[in-house]
């Protein structure tokens, strides 16, 4: 687990809270490692977020979803900024404003693999409950990954024995490369994030299929969740007032790390976005 602290502001006489920032690598959204470290979306727009909160000391901790979840539940002073909002976490976790909209999670395939799949696509779109109820593939999935409500349901009361769960900073990684050695016939990831690393690995992305899960929306809006503490929720006042600003620039963050149609396709759409 590495820690990094940011020294951004001058000490003061009146000690201040730290906040402890909860990264995940999760590509391009946040990069912890190689040539583009620190160049993610989320990457960019931390600092710009903690310049604006002068009142409390920063620190950033990387960490997996599993132990980032564990202590968000704890009764510490923690945020993660990549966050999709759930019933079950919200039980536990305080919740921002809308922060950030991605693509949505979808089903990565190698073409090789299409003719097994094709049955249960339909539109352009895959249905993932019957696929997943043949009993015909092994589907990878990151462990304790909110995919979005409904894929989520649907893995819930998925075959235990079709899902591979992984588990790590580089799962989605592991995953092509499994895919590759014909270990995985499919995974659920967000497109720009397989696209990053299968280019990481020389795998060019031509190998590979999107394809978007039928009644899931195409978008997904993504969160600040805060431990919910006092001190959690006297900052998560501040994290949404100034998000509201912040989060217009940070389309803009994300859109570069998409494809050119995908990008053009995104930047159209975003203005919509947070109107409601």
């Amino acid at each position: 687990m590495m820690i990094t602290g940011l020294c951004a502001f001058p000490l003061s006489s009146q000690a201040k809270d730290t906040l402890t920032w909860l990264m995940r690598d999760m590509p391009p959204v946040t990069i912890a490692a190689g040539p583009y470290q620190g160049q993610g979306a989320i990457d960019r727009m931390m600092p710009l977020l903690i310049a604006r909160m002068p009142q409390y000391d920063h620190t950033l901790m990387q960490v997996n979803r599993a132990r980032g979840l564990q202590m968000l539940n704890e009764p510490g002073f923690t945020c993660d900024p990549t966050l999709l909002w759930t019933a079950a976490r919200a039980k536990t976790i305080l919740f921002s404003i809308p922060t950030y909209v991605v693509f949505s999670n979808g089903l990565i395939v190698r073409k090789e693999q299409m003719p097994q799949i094709a049955p249960f696509v339909s539109d352009g779109q895959v249905d993932l409950r019957t696929l997943l109820a043949s009993q015909t593939l092994k589907l990878g999935i990151v462990a304790e990954r909110s995919y979005g409500t409904v894929i989520d349901e649907i893995l819930s009361k998925a075959p235990a024995d079709e899902l591979k769960q992984h588990y790590g900073n580089s799962a989605i990684g592991s995953m092509l490369q499994m895919e590759r050695l014909g270990r995985l016939q499919a995974m659920l990831a967000y497109w720009p994030e397989a696209r990053y690393q299968a280019l990481q690995q020389g795998i060019d992305e031509s190998e590979l299929t999107f394809l978007p899960i039928n009644d899931v929306p195409k978008y997904q809006y993504t969160h600040i969740g805060c431990s919910n503490t006092e001190q959690g929720r006297a900052a998560m006042v501040v994290i949404n007032r100034e998000m509201r600003e912040l989060r217009e620039s940070l389309k803009s963050l994300y859109a570069e790390w998409l494809d050119p149609v995908r990008r053009a396709e995104y930047l159209q759409d975003s203005a919509g976005f947070f109107k409601d």
